[in-house]
């Protein structure tokens, strides 16, 4: 299982997100049999999402990120619980596009231009929608500016996803730091200093690095506290009910017409690519139980 540290640094400065992905990732790529390109894409989108579900406050909450870019990848969606549990897909899972010139894969490339939509479920009328241009693609500086532009919380954040030649995930992990509001002005410098040391984070998880050892390299020279840790994973809480009740809101006719064909509908779930079988009897019970 994946994990999350949370922590705040002793003066209330700052807080602090870590987390080892390595198996959430490894189960999103094995489900949607991406290529090395597609995988690191929707790796660190999956990554980041996590992460960002921790800040969410209550049960019931979740945040839903998702990346339009023009490139080969398409859309890329990840959704998140409060706890950091995690879900989404890639719509092009099979995108692999040569390398940069350093060796690195080319997720910019992949995921190209255009915007970064953000919803976050927090129980009230009407969700947060935040939009955002995609400023370069690499996901943790997109990340970044919209929480500076969004939220105006100044906020560090590292990704990575390290893969094996036959494309199986090797590591996979991300960080994130934000100010607190009247954030102390040494405490910052610190945190800049240290930012070096943590840009090759899935680098420093290959290498045996805990959640802790990480944050004590992000935050040297600076005390903090660790506010808990625990285990998140990939989760897709979809289920054979859930698919009967989205299929009450197709147009009828189209319905009839499927089954006049076929005698049946089959529903695929996009996150876990389970698939779900109904026939007409099945459908008219559904729609019984939802006039009850």
């Amino acid at each position: 299982m994946a994990k999350i540290l949370r922590g705040l640094t002793t003066d209330g400065s700052a807080q602090i997100l870590v987390i080892n992905s390595t198996d959430m990732v490894s189960e999103a790529v094995r489900l949607h049999s991406c290529e090395p390109t597609a995988a690191a894409a929707l790796g660190r989108v999956l990554t980041a999402t996590s992460l960002m579900g921790t800040t969410l406050k209550n049960k019931g909450n979740n945040i839903t990120v998702n990346f339009r870019g023009d490139g080969p990848c398409g859309h890329i969606l990840a959704v998140s619980d409060y706890m950091g549990n995690v879900k989404g897909y890639v719509q092009n899972p099979h995108t692999d596009i040569p390398r940069k010139a350093n060796g690195k894969i080319d997720v910019s490339g992949a995921v190209g231009k255009g915007t970064l939509n953000i919803v976050k479920d927090v129980g009230e009328k009407e969700p947060y929608i935040g939009i955002t241009n995609i400023v370069s693609g690499e996901i943790a500086e997109d990340i970044s500016s919209y929480y500076a532009e969004s939220e105006q919380i100044p906020t560090v954040v590292s990704l990575g996803v390290l893969l094996r030649p036959k494309k199986s995930v090797l590591a996979a992990g991300g960080l994130i730091i934000q100010l607190l509001p009247f954030a102390a002005e040494d405490v910052i410098e610190k945190i800049e200093k240290n930012l070096p040391a943590i840009t090759g984070i899935s680098a420093l998880f290959k290498e045996g690095k805990t959640n802790k050892e990480i944050a004590d390299i992000a935050l040297e020279g600076i005390d903090y506290d660790i506010f808990d840790e625990y285990e998140v994973g990939y989760k897709c809480d979809c289920s054979r009910e859930r698919m009967g009740s989205a299929l009450l809101t197709l147009n009828p006719v189209d319905l009839y017409n499927i089954l006049v064909e076929d005698g049946k509908i089959e529903v695929g779930c996009q996150f876990c690519n389970n698939k779900y079988s109904f026939t007409g009897s099945d459908i008219e019970e559904i729609r019984k139980k939802a006039k009850k």
